[in-house]
């Protein structure tokens, strides 16, 4: 499954989640929620993996993000009326920290759901947009269909 497919088939389950609760209810709900309905669904994710943040080289703490989903996508969710600048800041912060190639900040405070994704500038030359369609590129080139 490639990026575009596995993160529609998240934003599907949020969706789920959120037209049978809506909103109000405290962000922990939604993520139970949403662990269930990616169980559903097939697909393979962490919940709360810490993750070491660095400063020049020194352990400076941890952080923890909602999912990391496929080995692939980091989920950070939220439970507020309005996202604002520094959700989407944390957000793009994770995917790099935890070396994903592209990351979705998920509200589910809002009366309609929000999605944003954000990419991982260390992986930008090599995602490909094609049909619609985004393909992380091979690193390796004696197999390019590999995605190691």
């Amino acid at each position: 499954m490639n990026l575009d497919e596995l993160t529609y088939k998240i934003n599907g389950c949020a969706m789920k989640v959120h037209n049978t609760l809506g909103n109000g209810f405290q962000e922990l709900i939604y993520q139970r929620c949403l662990a269930i309905e990616l169980e559903r669904a097939g697909i393979s994710f962490q919940r709360e993996q810490s993750h070491t943040i660095y400063y020049d080289g020194i352990d400076v703490g941890t952080r923890r993000a909602d999912f990391i989903i496929e080995d692939s996508v980091v989920v950070e969710l939220k439970a507020l009326i309005n996202l604002e600048d520094v959700h989407l800041a944390q957000a793009k912060n994770y995917v790099v920290a935890y070396d994903k190639p592209i990351g979705l900040l998920i509200n589910f405070g809002s009366t309609s759901l929000q999605f944003k994704k954000v990419f991982n500038p260390k992986y930008s030359s090599k995602i490909l947009k094609s049909n619609n369609q985004i393909i992380l590129k091979s690193n390796n080139p004696t197999n390019p269909d590999s995605d190691k």
